[in-house]
């Protein structure tokens, strides 16, 4: 069972149990309550309502954020000749090849997204156990397997995220910091939840979103109503 301090304690005392707040309200609790004394995390979480087990219901996609992240984004880039100048060129933390996949298969995973040249993807598959179950695993389906390795790198810094759905049915989707103006923040939300609409597969049927909460990193999560959330 997890143990919360007391500035938790307090905060979440101020949570109306079993009620609905709208995207706003929710941000504005989280901004006006903190429970940490760094600049922490908000978050989404969503419970959908598909079945995880079924390939065709898959959810995987990604948002570009019209205020970033408010994190400086650490890319790496799987490249060679052009396309490794033009990442570098771009801002990627590290540019390589063998030599980079060697640093992960030796443990290495500082850094936030990966993009690779579909050249290079038959050699970065070696490393897909280590990748793939971070969420770090280039996939052309998020735009992370291309030649174009500068605008890749430029629209993951700017605030591009990629989201997915885990094995249990959940996704969680940061969308800014505590201290963005609540107008950042309220047009970030709005970016991912129309994201998560647009992502939803052919085949579901019934309620696509079941539940959905706001949270800050270190803050209670506050219930948000399906009404103001769904297409």
């Amino acid at each position: 069972m997890a143990i919360h301090g007391k500035k938790y304690i307090a905060v979440a005392t101020k949570v109306t149990k079993q009620a609905d707040y709208s995207v706003e309200s929710a941000v504005e609790f989280l901004k006006e309550n903190p429970t940490a004394k760094f600049d922490e995390t908000f978050e989404f979480a969503f419970r959908m309502g598909v079945d995880p087990t079924k390939s065709d219901q898959a959810i995987r996609s990604t948002v570009a954020l019209p205020h970033g992240t408010g994190k400086d984004v650490r890319v790496i880039v799987f490249a060679t000749g052009d396309a490794a100048e033009a990442a570098r060129a771009a801002g990627a933390a590290e540019v390589g090849f063998e030599d980079l996949i060697k640093k992960i298969q030796e443990g290495w995973v500082d850094f936030d997204a990966a993009v690779a040249t579909p050249d290079a993807m038959k050699e970065v598959r070696k490393v897909a156990r280590v990748l793939g179950p971070r969420g770090l695993m280039p996939n052309p389906k998020t735009g992370t397997v291309t030649d174009d390795t500068a605008s890749a790198v430029n629209q993951l810094k700017a605030g591009r995220v990629e989201f997915r759905m885990d094995r249990n049915g959940n996704i969680a989707v940061p969308f800014g910091k505590r201290s963005f103006e609540k107008t950042a923040l309220l047009e970030n939300a709005k970016a991912v939840v129309d994201a998560i609409n647009s992502a939803k597969p052919a085949s579901a049927k019934g309620t696509y979103i079941k539940r959905c909460t706001i949270s800050s990193t270190m803050g209670p999560g506050l219930r948000v109503a399906l009404k103001e959330i769904s297409a």
